[in-house]
């Protein structure tokens, strides 16, 4: 009988906000590429909130987003 050594992973959340003028896709994408270029070992998100911004004839779409990554 082989016995096998698994280490249970460690994670952290972090939340960000991701915006966009395209929609709430759009928005949830963006946010997830900014936060892969700063936070190493990304493995989830989950969207909290969703609204959005009206400026005249402009709408941003806005997302609340928690990020979730592996500790080394």
């Amino acid at each position: 009988m082989t016995t096998q050594t698994h280490e249970a992973k460690i994670y952290r959340k972090t939340e960000i906000v991701g915006t966009s003028e395209v929609g709430f896709e759009d928005a949830v994408k963006r946010a997830v590429e900014r936060a892969q270029k700063t936070l190493r070992n990304v493995q989830w998100f989950e969207v909290k909130e969703e609204r959005g911004r009206i400026d005249g004839n402009n709408i941003e779409y806005q997302v609340t987003v928690e990020i979730g990554f592996a500790l080394e």
